[in-house]
């Protein structure tokens, strides 16, 4: 039997650890000077939050690492927000989790 890893945050362990899925990449679009998120099914642009996030989704952070690291930069950051965005991308086949 196979696991899949795309599987929705909710479905996942406890703490998992995002990462960016194989062949997915964040970059930088020099021409609208704005990062954008490359991956087979075209091009995300994503705001800044989510820049945030993605750049910390390396698969050895677990979502309360990566939750209280974006709480010593930004104001406020709630975990259901994280974990809503992290779904969304997991749904857009950006992320998996490990």
């Amino acid at each position: 039997m196979t696991t899949h890893p795309e599987k929705a945050l909710s479905d996942a362990a406890p703490d998992p650890r995002p990462r960016i899925r194989r062949g997915v990449r964040l970059s930088h679009d020099a021409v609208r000077n704005t990062p954008v998120i490359l991956h087979p099914e075209g091009v995300l642009i994503p705001n800044a939050t989510a820049t945030a996030v993605l750049e910390l989704c390396d698969g050895e952070r677990s979502l309360s690492e990566i939750t209280r690291l974006l709480n010593e930069k930004y104001a406020a950051v709630r975990p259901e927000q994280i974990r809503s965005l992290l779904d969304r991308l997991a749904d857009k086949q950006v992320v998996e989790w490990t």
